[in-house]
Parts: C-alpha cells; structure tokens; sequence
C-alpha cells in the first residue's frame, strides 16, 4: 500500500492541474474570476466532505489504509479553502481589505464562509503529530470535531450562493446529511454501550 499516498496527493493535484490548463487555454469562459472561484470552492467543499467521509468509508469497508488518509485529504480541503479565499481576496477585490470587510458583513452567504474558513484554520495548524502530542489525543478530537460545523457552513455558504439551480449544494447537503447521521448513529451506540 505504499503507492496509496503518492496516488492520492497526485490526483488531488488534478484539479489545479485542470484549472491551469483552462487558463493556459483561455477557456475561463466570459467571467474567468468567478470561474476560478467557484472552481476552487467547489474543490474545497468536495474535499471537506471526502475528508469527513474517510472514517465511515472504513468502517463500511474495513479497508483499514483509508485511515491514513484522512490527514492527508483534510489538508487537501483546506488547501483548497485557501485557494478559494485567495481568488475572493485577490482576483475579486484586489487585495481592497475594506471591499472584503463590508462583503462579509452584507453578504451572509460570504459571513458563513469566513466562519468555516476560521474554525478550519486551527485544524490545519494541529494536524502534525507533533501538534497532537502536544495537545494531547482528547484535546486534539475535541478541537478538530470543528470539522461539523465547518462542513455545516461551508454547504450553507455555497446553497446561499446559487441563486437558481439548487441540486448541486442539495447534493452536498444530502452527503453531509449522511454523513453527520453516521457519527450520530456511532456517538449514540457507544454511549448506549457505556
């Protein structure tokens, strides 16, 4: 299983690759800033919900190697996380700090995504080894259950966003549904079990 890493930080590389491409390409399409933020942000949230999906995938499958890819596919969504921000920050506004605050405060579809961008930044900061030694493995999963509500914000952030066609974020709504229902089911059997 050594080429199991290796082949997934290669393929959540593609995406970039790919929007690289449409670039390089000109195939952007009439508004190339709003592509290349949605872009990102779709890759992210994608991300966020694969990470949160590791755990469950295992246990349905007992492939006990998806473990060790959890970290790697979390850091992979905040990668993208600060992609997506960067695009908003940069490419929308141009680095106007003042343009991006007054955003967030009238737009509550950009407040909730600011809000999942700061409960996952702590998680990406304490996800080396080191980090989880010096927090201590009850602290560190206390911290990094921010995950849930990020992921709750972020799928609010994009279903306030689109303004017609619904079905993607009800997609990732409906993903994130299970998925939450998972840990729910699994928190209530063990505390049934104590």
């Amino acid at each position: 299983m050594r080429w199991l890493k290796p082949a997934v930080f290669a393929a959540s590389l593609l995406p970039l690759a790919w929007l690289g491409w449409q670039a390089a390409y000109g195939s952007l399409g009439a508004n190339p800033v709003e592509f290349v933020n949605r872009f990102l942000g779709d890759w992210a949230l994608r991300y966020l919900l694969l990470a949160l999906a590791v755990t469950p995938m295992r246990q349905w499958t007992g492939w006990a190697p998806l473990a060790r890819l959890r970290r790697m596919v979390g850091l992979f969504a905040f990668f993208y996380v600060c992609l997506h921000l960067a695009s908003y920050v940069g490419l929308d506004h141009y680095f106007d700090w003042a343009a991006v605050w007054r955003d967030v405060v009238k737009r509550t579809y950009i407040t909730l995504g600011m809000a999942a961008v700061l409960l996952l930044a702590p998680l990406a900061a304490t996800s080396t080894d080191g980090m989880i030694r010096r927090l201590g493995g009850k602290r560190w999963r206390r911290l990094h259950q921010l995950v849930f509500p990020a992921a709750i914000l972020a799928v609010a952030h994009f279903w306030m966003m689109v303004k017609a066609d619904i079905r993607e974020p009800l997609l990732y709504a409906v993903v994130l549904a299970v998925l939450l229902g998972w840990r729910l089911r699994g928190f209530v059997w063990r505390r049934q079990r104590a």
